[in-house]
């Protein structure tokens, strides 16, 4: 039997409930007791540094000081460390737009940095359940947080860049409505944070950016006391296509005896094949990799060499 979804309490994205940080000792902007919900107001993954009518240049010069603007964190009644935070993710709404771009090479970001010496930006209206992309191509939104976490129990300040046992920048795509998260807990309260939103992205986020939207998040919290686990689990029943059903598929590899090499080899190999066939930019096919194509370790028994594929569904692109 499911229980509603009234909304027990609501976050606005004002500077009071944002921090920039993991600290552990940043205090709640509010505590819920085990079974209530929250909806999250989140900013975008650059503050408000770009909107739809930006351009690659502009991108390129964003300042990453402050970015990952979190909301929270919201203390849970009970929950203390060694026990599991699970949050259940009822449903996200995204304000008709979004973005994916990519750095300059010599900032090192992303994928392929040596590739791309310029940097690149596209701006995605998102309606009717899409958004849409160059020469008629759709992506099918469906809305995830990006960064899910709690806070560490390591004193001081912490970079919102990399995951880390609690949570944090996971980019796990299959975090879409009707998912359950479950996060560690190390301090008192769990101190929850979300934020960094995307309306769709590929397995990988290539680029270093899905499709990042402003967006809010609405879940339900309760306390596990007979769960251990040391780094997020979850359950979710996304689809693992575009479409939620066995489609055709266009897929390339890369082999190689290092599991990175043989990833930027798949997306190269990709990012070729877009090039020719789809008739897209480098860029375009990039960015369209970052928001749209997955990645999957296929062997990692036949040493020296391993494999991961790059697939892009069929679907995306017009008859």
């Amino acid at each position: 039997m499911s229980r509603s979804h009234t909304v027990d309490y609501d976050l606005s994205d004002d500077d009071e409930n944002v921090h920039h940080v993991w600290d552990n000792s940043i205090d709640p902007v509010l505590t819920v007791e085990p079974g209530e919900v929250v909806r999250f107001e989140c900013r975008d993954a650059v503050d408000g540094q770009v909107g739809p009518d930006s351009t690659a240049e502009e991108f390129g010069n964003v300042s990453f000081d402050p970015v990952h603007p979190l909301t929270g964190p919201v203390a849970v009644e009970g929950a203390e460390p060694g026990d599991v935070l699970e949050v259940e993710l009822l449903g996200f709404e995204h304000k008709g737009w979004g973005y994916t771009g990519f750095m300059p090479g010599e900032m090192g970001l992303g994928l392929l940095p040596e590739h791309f010496e310029e940097p690149g930006y596209y701006a995605w209206e998102l309606e009717d359940g899409v958004a849409e992309f160059v020469n008629g191509i759709e992506v099918p939104i469906d809305c995830f947080p990006g960064t899910i976490g709690n806070a560490p129990a390591e004193d001081g300040e912490h970079d919102t860049l990399p995951p880390r046992d609690v949570g944090g920048n996971m980019d796990v795509k299959h975090l879409t409505t009707g998912s359950t998260v479950y996060l560690p807990v190390e301090v008192e309260g769990a101190r929850f944070s979300t934020g960094d939103c995307h309306a769709a992205q590929g397995d990988g986020e290539v680029c270093v950016t899905g499709i990042e939207a402003p967006m809010i998040v609405t879940a339900r919290f309760d306390v596990r006391t007979d769960v251990d686990i040391e780094q997020p689990q979850f359950e979710s029943d996304h689809p693992y296509t575009p479409t939620g059903r066995d489609e055709p598929m266009y897929a390339t590899t890369g082999i190689a005896p290092d599991l990175m090499d043989a990833t930027k080899k798949a997306v190269l190999h990709m990012i070729d094949h877009l090039e020719a066939e789809r008739d897209l930019t480098r860029a375009e096919a990039y960015i369209l990799c970052s928001a749209a194509v997955d990645l999957k370790v296929s062997e990692v028994v036949d040493a020296p060499n391993w494999t991961v594929t790059a697939y892009v569904a069929g679907s995306l692109f017009p008859e």
